[in-house]
C-alpha cells in the first residue's frame, strides 16, 4: 500500500493506492491517527479511488479514525469509494455513519 498526504488550506488528504489489509493496515492507521490526535486537523479526506479492496482490518482503521476525529472534533471525509469498498461498507453497514463524496472537488466544496 502507498500512502501520500497532501494539504490543501486546513484540509489533509490521504490518497491511498493498493489494498487495506491486515499486513497494511498498521501503518496505515498510524497515519491516519497522527493527523487526527497530533496535529488536529480540522478536515481529513481520505481518497479510496485506487483501493481496490478492504479487509476487516482496514474497516477497523477508518472507523478507528472516525472515533477520533469526532472526539477532537474534526471531520473524516471519504473520497472515491470504489464498488467493492462500497459493498464492504455497505455490508457492514456503515455505509451511512461516514460522510462521502464522489470526488475531491465536492468534499473541499462540503
Amino acid at each position: 500500500m502507498e500512502i501520500s498526504v497532501r494539504k490543501i488550506d486546513k484540509t489533509v488528504i490521504f490518497d491511498l493506492s493498493g489494498d487495506m489489509d491486515l499486513g497494511n493496515t498498521p501503518a496505515v492507521r498510524k497515519a491516519f491517527l497522527r493527523e487526527v490526535w497530533e496535529n488536529r486537523a480540522p478536515r481529513v479526506v481520505i481518497n479510496l479511488s485506487s483501493v481496490k479492496y478492504i479487509d476487516s482490518s482496514g474497516v477497523a482503521s477508518l472507523v478507528e479514525t472516525l472515533k477520533a476525529s469526532r472526539d477532537v472534533g474534526s471531520r473524516l471525509i471519504l473520497i472515491g469509494l470504489s464498488a467493492s469498498a462500497r459493498e464492504v461498507l455497505q455490508l457492514s453497514r456503515l455505509l451511512k455513519i461516514f460522510e462521502i463524496y464522489d470526488n475531491e472537488e465536492e468534499a473541499l466544496a462540503a
